[in-house]
């Protein structure tokens, strides 16, 4: 019964799909781009280890154990996939895989197909988005398959009466290696604990890497920030931007930089009408090194720069507090030593929780209480920075997930060079 209520679900996804493509650009590139893939069915004569992520964010958390495989095993093929658009857009020409891809819907002859096409030795399945035909098959042909930073909560299908098909798909997976312990009692009070270890997350890892790697991103963002505290605001939404407003407005020796989560040409030119003197990254690009910058605020209208940009930040804002979804990725700014700020939903974010309770990060309410919070640290260079080393350390003190993973590949042989 489970299993023809998934296919009913798989069947008004597709549908669902298909019908809002006609007026939705994401559905339209879920559609189309699977419509134009083709994979090639000449057999690759190296291992193959397949990776599959739902999106950017995951795919961010799997790939310092992608590139440490790939190091490790120079002679392996690698094929990335991914569901999302979001995650497929912009990482389609990722130079450490040997093959981008999206992941077909999944179902009894798409998913045989796929892996008998890729033909995979190693499947790595990153944090979540469980497909039942695509590790069944896995699990007939005794591929393993490793859980790489998954995490449990018990909201999910795997933990409720109706849960006997989630149960089984994690019989598919050789081994889990979970972000924390709550996880693995959730998954002891299933039986399903036995191959389970707690590695933590793998981000912590990516973040260092990022920062170890950290080149500036131009000397014109090094101009704007020059010799001014800067606010670095960070995957923000419009709730998050319109908490910042005034103070950015009636602080003019303040820099303000302005990452948006999405930089469509609308989100971009709502930005502008709130910042009538605020400045796109593309226009100080092309300005020439002696022009004075009159304006303090700095709009970033691309995608890519996040990562390196919360390194010229005396305070960093993180957006998505003030939507159901919660708060976007705070490690990759707490790994320059940075306070970090964000709205009231993060509860379900570990990280975020912790670095509360530290000290090292904040959360606000409204406008007035972030106006308060801002005015405290800048006006007290012991506490801006006593918070920012909090941050630093929690991230050295959480990493080496990824050499837990590699230990684990290179202890069980499941990839031989």
């Amino acid at each position: 019964m489970a299993l023809l209520f998934y296919n009913i679900f798989l069947a008004l996804y597709h549908t669902g799909v298909q019908i809002a493509a006609l007026w939705n650009k994401k559905a339209a590139l879920w559609v189309s781009g699977r419509k134009a893939q083709q994979l090639s069915t000449t057999k690759v004569e190296k291992q193959t280890v397949w990776m599959h992520c739902a999106s950017l964010g995951e795919f961010e958390q799997g790939r310092p154990v992608l590139e440490a495989l790939k190091k490790a095993y120079p002679n392996c093929y690698i094929v990335l996939s991914f569901f999302s658009p979001s995650g497929y857009e912009i990482r389609k020409n990722y130079s450490g895989a040997d093959k981008v891809v999206y992941l077909p819907l999944d179902g009894p002859f798409r998913s045989k197909k796929f892996i008998e096409t890729i033909n995979p030795g190693l499947v790595l399945w990153v944090k979540y988005e469980y497909w039942y035909y695509y590790l069944n098959e896995l699990k007939k042909r005794n591929t393993p398959v490793l859980l790489v930073s998954g995490i449990f909560r018990k909201e999910q299908s795997f933990f409720k009466w109706y849960g006997g098909l989630w149960k089984k798909m994690l019989g598919s997976f050789e081994h889990l290696f979970v972000q924390n312990h709550a996880s693995v009692e959730l998954l002891k009070s299933i039986h399903a604990h036995e191959n389970c270890t707690v590695t933590g997350d793998t981000r912590f890892d990516r973040v260092a890497d990022i920062a170890a790697q950290w080149e500036p991103l131009s000397e014109a963002v090094s101009q704007f920030c020059e010799g001014h505290k800067v606010i670095v605001a960070g995957s923000t939404w419009e709730e998050d931007e319109e908490e910042l407003i005034h103070y950015a407005r009636v602080h003019p020796h303040i820099r303000f930089i302005f990452a948006p989560h999405e930089v469509s040409p609308e989100r971009i030119k709502d930005l502008k009408e709130e910042f009538k003197e605020g400045i796109l990254f593309s226009e100080l690009a092309n300005r020439q090194m002696c022009t004075v910058i009159h304006s303090n605020v700095l709009i970033i209208d691309n995608i890519g720069m996040l990562s390196r940009l919360y390194r010229y930040a005396s305070i960093a804002y993180i957006g998505g507090g003030f939507n159901q979804s919660g708060i976007h990725n705070i490690l990759e700014a707490a790994v320059y030593g940075k306070p970090i700020v964000f709205g009231p939903v993060y509860e379900k974010f570990a990280e975020a929780r912790q670095l509360v309770e530290l000290q090292g990060a904040f959360s606000i309410e409204n406008a007035l209480e972030l106006e308060d919070l801002l005015n405290k640290l800048f006006s007290d260079e012991r506490l801006l920075a006593r918070t920012g080393e909090i941050c630093s350390k929690y991230v050295q003190e959480h990493g080496g997930a990824t050499q837990k993973i590699m230990d684990y590949i290179q202890r069980k042989r499941l990839l031989t060079n």
